[in-house]
């Protein structure tokens, strides 16, 4: 009698525990939530609130010796909303033509000169746009991810997503005026909070940057990456404290925001806008957009990159320097359309 008298009071003392363990777990979990909830109300902005990393849907988009993993992933944000991370883009649309390699180590495509990248390329694969246009060849240096428009009909996109850097360029067929459009991504390898590993942190921002110069047949430059190009972003991140961010008009700034990194940063926030549906068209209206924020080569640094280096001459000609161009803030946001129309 006393030993089931005894075990009935160990059942009793166990269930009490494990009672108040559980209360205290769901009190833990609900102020947490109340903490989160409470820090995605202080922010004011037009944008899609996410907190923490993304699911991975894709392990990688492609693969390079030395290279840094090229994954894609979904998440949802606080509205309810599921966004691609760190862009949805036609890297695997087999009927988006990939741009030609001006220098591209993945691919052993170590070309030293703008000729003999020029050498390999087959003239059938030129883009036309206008059949009685005239033949015009895009070099574009991308950190990371670019894929370009004419007029709405796609010219050219990145063969490596991430790393190692590449440098590229695109030949069309096109009649004056006419209009480049052009998605540029800062990949990721924390994917939801714009993270990568860097400068002793785990979780730190990278940065971006895009430049740009379009040449005639007659090899005379039409077009140069400025700030007469428009710029906007639609992915920002990391954000570790959303009240960092403000808008004016259709300028989104996070310039007042912390980028060092952190060891974790699991938690970190991301603003996401949705991307108008015919932003590479000719007639999409982007008279309110931001002018392009510019940067100089040592900004962005590139003094150390052979697919930039070894065109110096093209993308730093004397007379017509053309400059790396990217959204208000060139760590910060990941995803950026950029559009000109040369007259």
């Amino acid at each position: 009698m006393k030993i089931k008298t005894i075990t009935n009071k160990l059942t009793l003392l166990v269930s009490l525990i494990l009672l108040n363990s559980c209360a205290e777990n769901k009190s833990k979990a609900k102020a947490n939530e109340s903490t989160n909830s409470s820090k995605s109300e202080t922010y004011k902005g037009t944008a899609s609130v996410t907190q923490g990393v993304a699911t991975t849907t894709i392990e990688e988009l492609y693969s390079c010796d030395k290279g840094r993993k090229t994954a894609v992933g979904e998440i949802t944000s606080i509205d309810g909303k599921t966004w691609t991370v760190p862009s949805e883009t036609n890297y695997k649309n087999n009927s988006f033509p990939f741009a030609a390699d001006l220098h591209n180590t993945c691919d052993g495509k170590n070309y030293e000169t703008a000729q003999e990248a020029l050498s390999h390329f087959n003239d059938e694969n030129i883009i036309e746009i206008d059949a009685d246009g005239e033949i015009y060849t895009a070099y574009i240096f991308a950190d990371n991810y670019f894929e370009m428009y004419v007029n709405g009909i796609p010219v050219g996109k990145d063969k490596v997503p991430f790393t190692q850097f590449n440098s590229n360029f695109v030949k069309f067929k096109a009649q004056k005026p006419f209009t480049m459009a052009m998605k540029l991504v800062d990949w990721e390898e924390h994917l939801g909070v714009g993270c990568e590993e860097n400068r002793g942190k785990s979780y730190h921002a990278g940065d971006g940057g895009m430049v740009a110069v379009v040449k005639n047949d007659k090899e005379e430059i039409v077009a140069i990456t400025n700030e007469d190009w428009k710029a906007q972003t639609f992915y920002t991140a990391p954000i570790t404290d959303l009240s960092c961010t403000s808008e004016e008009g259709v300028y989104r700034y996070s310039t007042n925001c912390d980028d060092t990194g952190a060891q974790d940063g699991s938690n970190f926030y991301a603003l996401h806008w949705q991307l108008p549906t015919n932003w590479m068209n000719t007639n999409f209206d982007d008279s309110n957009w931001p002018k392009a924020s510019t940067f100089t080569n040592e900004g962005i640094g590139v003094d150390n990159k052979s697919a930039y280096t070894n065109f110096t001459s093209i993308f730093d000609d004397t007379n017509h320097d053309a400059e790396f161009i990217w959204s208000t803030n060139v760590v910060l946001d990941n995803e950026v359309l950029v559009r000109y129309t040369v007259q």
